[in-house]
């Protein structure tokens, strides 16, 4: 008789715990990971990418109950030291043992049996809350978000959710990066003293560190691309309309994007092939289904790629200047054709631009969704205010509420005129720029770098940006990526690349071809992260 695939899933989580327990679990967190080659029997996850998954699994070698045991085995003994997670999903291990079920009958999706971690302002359905880093929202459970939805349908398998930036740094100007009233604050994975920099941070720290193979995150400006370069792992922020928001706490509907963390570009390219396309919900996805990426990009050779250098972030980090210089002269090596400088001359203005359009945008979109369906909490901004006041000693201790304050003072009126000509400004203008140094340089992509060192978390007086490229494609809405670059004092330095309009499929073969040219990512020292395999 065939056992049943929940009885067989909970006996290969046995396994593994098994295996796990007697292994890395008391190792401290700091520990270096071992550099001898891993046995046959084991894979080693920071390196083992989806294919590799995925052909272990078709094999017979490994189960998704396995693979989901040993992500949360390694919630529990890794994740204690930089709190990446804030909630694992109680039905996890059951739909492992569904993954299971239907792979032994033949029926299989792209991602089966893959873990996924999803931002805590991402709803995954009633099984968890979707607290956006707030109390006031500790018992709202939405319908799953649409992307969600897609990568359930892909056969994946969601973990849990990540932890964040209270409300995606909406809050106040003086956030600092994964800190959260609802977990504990998000420490790089290199050095937990340090910032995982963004309101993705719990995302892509639990890439980075192992815990997942994949996860998604959200941007606004910078949320995907920073924490991806700061943690060492790639990040894809796709143009606002490839993927729907639907499901998703907002901040500015002319801005707001989910986007994959992986890492390696091709993982990236192959979540962000799943989770895109055209949702009736979301308005802004009318075209995504006439601009589809390609789950495997091809990665373009450098030999007569023309990239744009971008210098505007020039001075502000020595050692950032010293990396990029070098990255720019390798790929001028391999073939790549540089056009350098390239400016930006209208960015300071489209920055400030945007500022004035976003308080509108926040009061607006956040009110209706306060009161969409399965939201529980506050109905309106000045009861999400009342909130922070009467709870501010956990709600707040570090930071206040002033952005929220200045918004409601807006009242979301979107037919203001005020907000109206902010926003074509800012979108008019950094559109005008991207696209004049795209096509007038018949240029592939700009290349920034992403980021400076992580600097040292600090709760009372925010972050600490040196290096802060994201804000000309996150006002356009235009897709950017990073891709691990180089180290700065053992710390990752980001490389983004910026494409045009619905670039997102040719913008991946082009980062595909610099990853492959670039030096291979050294993992953090984190205990190793192997997962036994038959």
């Amino acid at each position: 008789m065939t056992p049943d695939p929940r009885l067989r899933a909970l006996l290969a989580v046995t396994a593994v715990l098994a295996v796990l327990l007697g292994g890395c679990a008391d190792r401290p967190v700091t520990e270096t990971a071992p550099t001898a080659a891993a046995p046959a029997a084991e894979l080693d996850l920071q390196s083992a990418d989806l294919a590799t998954l995925q052909s272990a699994m078709a094999q017979g070698r490994l189960s998704a109950a396995a693979l989901t045991a040993f992500s949360i085995e390694r919630i529990r003994t890794v994740d204690p030291g930089i709190h990446s997670v804030l909630a694992v999903d109680p039905t996890a291990v059951d739909q492992a043992a569904a993954s299971d079920g239907r792979r032994a009958t033949g029926r299989t999706g792209p991602l089966e049996g893959i873990p996924v971690l999803v931002k805590g302002n991402t709803s995954v359905g009633p099984s968890l809350p979707t607290t956006a880093g707030s109390l006031a929202l500790a018992d709202s459970r939405p319908p799953e978000a649409q992307v969600v939805r897609r990568l359930r349908d892909a056969g994946a398998v969601i973990l849990g959710s990540t932890t964040l930036t209270a409300w995606a740094g909406a809050r106040s100007s003086q956030s600092a990066s994964g800190w959260s009233a609802t977990g504990a604050t998000t420490g790089n994975p290199y050095d937990p003293t340090l910032t995982a920099c963004g309101s993705s941070s719990g995302s892509a720290v639990a890439v980075a560190a192992a815990i997942a193979p994949v996860a998604l995150g959200t941007e606004t400006s910078g949320s995907i691309v920073c924490p991806a370069g700061t943690n060492g792992v790639v990040g894809v922020k796709p143009g606002v309309g490839l993927a729907s928001r639907s499901g998703v706490v907002p901040y500015s509907p002319a801005q707001d994007t989910p986007g994959p963390f992986a890492r390696s570009v091709r993982d990236a390219a192959l979540v962000l092939s799943v989770v895109q396309g055209t949702d009736p919900s979301d308005p802004a996805t009318a075209e995504a289904d006439a601009h589809r990426v390609a789950p495997t990009p091809t990665p373009r050779p450098l030999a007569g790629v023309r990239l744009g250098v971008l210098r505007q972030d020039q001075g502000a980090s020595d050692e950032t200047d010293a990396a990029y210089a070098a990255t720019v002269d390798r790929l001028r090596g391999l073939g790549a054709v540089l056009v350098d400088p390239v400016d930006l001359p209208s960015s300071s203005r489209a920055r400030s631009a945007s500022n004035a359009a976003l308080p509108f945008e926040i009061a607006h979109d956040l009110t209706a969704y306060l009161n969409s369906p399965g939201v529980s909490g506050p109905g309106s901004l000045p009861e999400l205010i009342a909130f922070g006041r009467e709870n501010a000693p956990r709600e707040m201790p570090f930071f206040g509420q002033e952005l929220f304050e200045e918004t409601a003072a807006t009242r979301g009126d979107l037919a203001d005129p005020r907000y109206r000509a902010a926003r074509r400004e800012a979108v008019d203008l950094s559109r005008a720029d991207l696209d004049a140094a795209l096509a007038g340089g018949r240029l592939d992509a700009l290349i920034s770098p992403t980021n400076g060192p992580a600097w040292p978390t600090d709760l009372v007086n925010g972050d600490h940006f040196a290096v802060s490229p994201a804000g000309p494609a996150a006002t356009a809405g235009y897709p950017s990526i990073s891709i691990p670059m180089a180290r700065a004092h053992g710390l990752p330095l980001g490389l983004s690349l910026i494409g045009t309009r619905w670039s997102e499929g040719r913008l991946l073969e082009v980062a595909a071809g610099i990853e492959a040219g670039l030096p291979a990512r050294v993992p953090p020292p984190l205990p190793a992260a192997l997962v036994a395999t038959r």
